[in-house]
């Protein structure tokens, strides 16, 4: 019995095995590569798969979703004969998965190679400046000859993009002094243009208030002009219309002398000729004016007024 026994294990377990190879089951946005006895037969898609146990076998599982390498800096020479370190990265996809498998040994190498000497070729027709400032240029150029290149490996590539260009470590700092330099002196130029057009402006506002002041004082000066005028006119207006004497107009220059004198300032002033005229005609009123007329006086009276009527006329 034992012998049977045995013999019936080992059928379970060669079924299960069969059963297992059998049955294949694929991820989405996988594929996987059929070969029967060594040839390829076909491709299996995502889902449940069956195949020929211990005949068909699995070559090779192929992940067919957009891949991301990154590759090592790589030393290239400009135009201008200065070596610089580029990085690079490589968006690809399998579109082909029998290609990728059969029509190329190991496509990330191939790749990367192709990615070197296509990199070295572009470049060698770039001067430094030129090479640091035509990083789209040089992915689209790149690009376009790695898609031609893999098309027949069934690989397409999406994106080509440089991720570091580093210079020399002199032409560095030689460039860092070019844009400190370049820096200062449009921080300079800044400078500059701010001062002149605060002076500008400093200036039209010192001749916009020059003009403003000076129109004031103009019509300040009009005004009190129009303001003498008015009040010599009306006065003159007065004095005509009260019919004055030259008595009353002789008083009122001697009322004025008084002003003329005041201040500490005024040591010294001039007393017009005009004055003589105004006192004998004063001195004329006040010999008229006699308060003691109406009184019964003497000859004494008479004869006092006399006199001052005898009085010679002050100069």
């Amino acid at each position: 019995m034992q012998p049977i026994i045995i013999v019936l294990i080992i059928l379970v377990v060669l079924v299960f095995i069969a059963l297992i190879k059998t049955i294949q089951v694929i991820p989405q946005a996988s594929a996987a590569i059929v070969e029967r006895f060594g040839r390829y037969t076909r491709t299996l898609n995502a889902g449940l798969n069956i195949v020929v146990p211990f005949i068909d076998s699995i070559r090779n599982r192929i992940d067919l979703r957009e891949q991301v390498v990154p590759f090592p800096p790589q030393p290239v020479i400009t135009q201008d004969n200065l070596v610089v370190n580029i990085d690079t990265v490589i968006y690809y996809q399998v579109t082909d998965a029998r290609a990728a498998t059969y029509e190329v040994a190991s496509y990330i190498q191939a790749i990367e190679q192709l990615t070197v000497t296509t990199l070295r070729n572009i470049i060698g027709g770039m001067d430094l400046e030129r090479t640091l400032t035509s990083r789209e240029e040089i992915n689209a150029a790149l690009r376009g000859v790695l898609d031609e290149a893999t098309g027949k490996w069934g690989i397409r590539v999406n994106r080509v993009e440089l991720k570091a260009i580093e210079p020399p470590t002199s032409i560095q700092d030689s460039m860092e002094k070019q844009m400190r330099a370049d820096r200062d002196k449009r921080a300079a130029i800044l400078t500059a243009e701010g001062i002149r057009q605060s002076q500008i402006l400093t200036a039209e506002g010192e001749k916009q208030s020059a003009i403003l002041r000076a129109e004031g004082e103009a019509k300040a000066a009009a005004l009190r002009a129009e303001g003498e005028a008015q009040a010599i006119r009306t006065v003159f207006e007065s004095i005509h219309a009260g019919d004055a004497d030259q008595k009353l107009l002789a008083y009122q220059y001697l009322q004025m002398l008084p002003k003329i004198a005041e201040g500490d300032a005024n040591k010294l002033w001039i007393v017009p000729s005009e004055i003589g005229d105004a006192l004998k005609g004063l001195s004329g009123a006040m010999g008229n004016f006699n308060p003691m007329a109406g009184m019964g006086g003497g000859s004494g009276t008479s004869g006092s007024s006399k006199e001052r009527r005898e009085q010679p006329p002050i100069d």
